[in-house]
């Protein structure tokens, strides 16, 4: 795949000619595609266990619900990752960006946080103290935050525009690999590492004893896990070096890092820029939203955790993976701007199923038909995002604007949500499913106004 491409990416360009099926399906078997799979697996690995996996682990250990609603904060890492994005974009690491470059040092050192992090997560004890398991979570989260935008730097400057939706959703399938692997695979390790005397122990007093040696285990797994990254970065070239001017001074080298990617963004699209942020701010709404009340929406409506995990951990994130792969395709065969409308669309009309799930009540044949529309329609929308995303950005800037971009798409939604639950005490559940679905309809007019926006070159000589 050919590392060079435009300085500038026009939001939405579809180059010309168009490729034939058959060299579209192939570009999933070159090698970058290929890398961008392991890496997403690498990238995908740790937030779970930061966040889902270890509230369940907390909560096996006696640990109140007060204490892991305050602890889920850690993943606030990933919001303002924004803030030190400049120092990944700019900084060289002592001689590790000599050895590897720019990207593949940035990536090998925050991989190496996560797994210092989850070793040390795995050997902490929280019933002993919560302290060394709460620093261990944070390290883990700053790493594979680090590890976040070095990596769409990396994709974005290892591609051409027609190649970012494909890369997109190898990083997307890698991704949700991991997520069930970090999901479902974690629990599974550690319920089979119990030792059997404690386990028949716990089924005679009624509860789950808890087993930190149980628990160990699982997380030393997840930490060899990430070896599919590092190995991957070793392996991998580094993308053409774009070319920086030399810093005379500290605040020449903030002005260039800091001040320069955005004023940069700004220049090129003036008062266009906030069109852009906002359909950025707001493309997700509506699956934003409407997930934070799935799960409680499911305890309601009387399905089992066996019932939701095979459902919704497993099989919804395969067709995930289905709607990525599709999302991918149809982005380089139509045009980014034409599968976004189209996810758009989607995710806002797949709500409307859950309304009409509220209604039918428990059917598991209903919930794995509602949940694969939904899961199918959330990746199509995802891979033609994420491309859009990159289209946006300055090869000279990628991972600060990038990391901008990314950190935007979840502070408004997941502000909104957090009035979800008082929304479903007072209207009920259906009427919070139809409501969702209709906060995706500003989304299509911005997608509509967004395509006829049309970037202004940056000159490489400035």
């Amino acid at each position: 795949m050919p590392p060079s491409h435009p300085d500038t990416l026009a939001p939405g360009a579809d180059p010309a000619p168009r490729p034939s099926w058959r060299q579209t399906l192939r570009v999933y078997l070159e090698p970058a595609s290929l890398r961008m799979l392991a890496l997403g697996f690498a990238a995908g690995l740790p937030l779970l266990l930061v966040l889902g996996t270890l509230s369940f682990r907390l909560r096996e250990a006696g640990i109140d619900r007060s204490t892991i609603g305050y602890l889920s904060w850690v993943g606030l890492a990933y919001g303002f990752k924004w803030v030190w994005a400049p120092l990944v974009d700019r900084l060289p690491l002592p001689l590790l960006t000599r050895a590897l470059g720019r990207r593949r040092s940035w990536l090998l050192l925050s991989q190496g946080l996560v797994v210092a992090g989850l070793v040390g997560m795995a050997l902490a004890d929280p019933r002993a103290t919560l302290g060394p398991i709460v620093w261990c979570a944070l390290a883990v989260a700053l790493g594979s935050a680090t590890q976040d935008i070095a990596l769409d730097a990396f994709r974005i400057e290892s591609a051409d525009a027609r190649h970012q939706a494909a890369l997109a959703a190898s990083y997307q399938t890698g991704y949700r690999l991991a997520m069930i692997w970090a999901g479902a695979g974690v629990l599974w390790i550690a319920a089979r590492a119990e030792a059997a005397p404690a386990l028949g122990q716990a089924l005679a007093q009624g509860a789950a004893a808890y087993q930190n040696g149980a628990w160990q285990t699982a997380y030393l797994v997840m930490a060899a896990s990430m070896a599919v990254g590092v190995v991957t970065v070793l392996f991998s070239r580094e993308p053409a070096p774009v070319a920086l001017p030399p810093a005379k001074n500290v605040a020449d080298w903030l002005r260039g890092a800091v001040v320069e990617p955005f004023a940069d963004f700004l220049g090129r699209y003036g008062r266009q820029a906030l069109l852009i942020l906002a359909l950025i701010a707001v493309y997700r709404i509506s699956d934003v939203v409407m997930g934070i009340m799935a799960n409680p929406f499911y305890v309601d409506l009387g399905f089992t955790k066996d019932e939701v995990a095979a459902v919704t951990k497993v099989y919804g994130v395969v067709m995930t993976l289905v709607g990525a792969f599709v999302g991918g395709v149809l982005s380089m065969r139509l045009g980014v701007m034409r599968i976004l409308m189209l996810g758009a669309v989607l995710s806002s009309a797949s709500n409307l199923l859950f309304a009409w799930l509220a209604g039918h009540g428990h059917d598991v044949g209903a919930l794995i038909a509602v949940v694969s529309a939904d899961n199918l329609a959330s990746g199509i929308a995802s891979a033609a995002f994420i491309a859009y995303l990159s289209s946006l950005t300055n090869i000279r800037y990628s991972a600060t604007q990038y990391a901008l971009f990314s950190s935007m798409m979840l502070l408004a939604p997941k502000f909104v949500a957090g009035f979800s639950g008082d929304y479903v005490d007072a209207h009920g559940y259906a009427q919070f499913f139809t409501a969702t679905a209709l906060l995706g309809l500003p989304v299509l007019g911005l997608v509509w106004l967004a395509g006829r926006v049309k970037a202004v070159p940056h000159d490489p000589g400035v």
